[in-house]
């Protein structure tokens, strides 16, 4: 081999290179420096995190998308919005035509029937009641039978059956004549439409069919992450949080954010007792105060993706490399840490 001395008089040229001095100072400074670095770097304090990945919502389920339907049965006769369009609470958003158009015209022609009903009926039971004052006054002088008494006790509770009954025949009209007013349809609250149904135009509507999804403005959003179920355990209401937000630049190093740029920051709120059906746990990360705020709703809005790092203890870089390749769970919060930390 060209390694041992008694063959290296074959090669006179490989012999006679000899490296200058500059050089082999130079790689050994080199080496030493890369040593002692790794050894330097074993003990740098590092930051544990948690990492997820999830969205952007909306606490609120109000602010969430939500569809508007239609309240009654009919065609859409005109629509007052486009898709992408801003509405305020109360707008209108399409006018339903039914079917037959005199529909309002019979009902309140069928009410004015029912209410002569419940006039005839009312009369009717007031002829019953001083029919019973007769006849109890007759059997107290004994004109008449207690039986014939009994007799019209009864027709006073069968006349208010039936006074009950037209009454309520006059409150299902009411409903329905209110439904079939309600047709107008209009925005619950401010928002963005997402999304226009055009075949209802065309085609009949039910009561519940949906018209249009609606994007409302939200007024607070919150984070969800998606972690595993190794870490959860790990995590309590307040932890900081680090997010990078889709679409918006940033270098991020979880072991060390100081050095991270375009991040912003965040803390825990709420974790989910259960797991989700994919085997992860949810935690909600709401914006932490005294902080840099969240981007405007124009640049993250609803549904964004979002990337974040729940930080935990810190650690140094040699335990950090040895609980990875032992793939370990993260550092326990020690004893008296908690209150520690309260008091700073």
């Amino acid at each position: 081999m060209l390694s041992r001395p008694e063959h290296l008089h074959h090669f006179p040229t490989l012999t006679a290179i000899r490296p200058p001095r500059a050089a082999l100072a130079l790689a050994w400074m080199l080496g030493i420096g890369l040593v002692l670095a790794a050894l330097i770097l074993l003990t740098v304090p590092w930051v544990q995190t948690s990492a997820g990945t999830g969205r952007v919502i909306a606490p609120n389920p109000a602010d969430r998308v939500q569809t508007i339907t239609a309240l009654v049965q009919g065609r859409v006769e005109h629509w007052y919005v486009e898709d992408g369009q801003r509405v305020r609470a109360g707008d209108p958003i399409a006018r339903l035509a039914d079917n037959d158009p005199f529909l309002l015209q019979r009902l309140g022609a069928e009410r004015e029937q029912i209410e002569a009903e419940i006039a005839a009926a009312e009369q009717a039971v007031r002829v019953a009641e001083s029919e019973v004052s007769q006849t109890r006054e007759a059997a107290d002088k004994g004109f008449v039978t207690r039986r014939n008494f009994e007799a019209a006790q009864i027709r006073v509770a069968e006349r208010r059956v039936r006074l009950a009954e037209v009454r309520g025949k006059l409150n299902r009209l009411d409903v329905t004549a209110n439904r079939q007013a309600a047709q107008l349809v209009r925005a619950p609250r401010d928002g963005r439409i997402l999304h226009i149904n055009a075949a209802a135009g065309a085609t009949l509507v039910n009561a519940g069919d949906i018209l249009a999804t609606l994007a409302p403005h939200a007024s607070t959003r919150v984070v969800e992450l998606m972690v595993d179920g190794r870490d959860v355990a790990l995590i309590r209401p307040g932890q900081p949080v680090r997010l990078a937000f889709e679409g918006w630049p940033a270098i991020q190093f979880s072991g060390w954010p100081s050095v991270a740029h375009g991040l912003f920051d965040g803390q825990v709120r709420m974790i989910d007792p259960s797991a989700q059906p994919n085997g992860l746990f949810r935690v909600l990360v709401e914006p932490a105060p005294g902080k840099i705020a969240w981007p405007d709703v124009a640049f993250i809005p609803l549904g964004a993706k979002v990337r974040g790092w729940i930080q935990m203890e810190t650690v140094t870089v040699g335990y950090e490399l040895w609980r990875v390749l032992n793939n370990f769970p993260l550092e326990f919060r020690r004893p008296g840490r908690e209150g520690q930390e309260a008091t700073r």
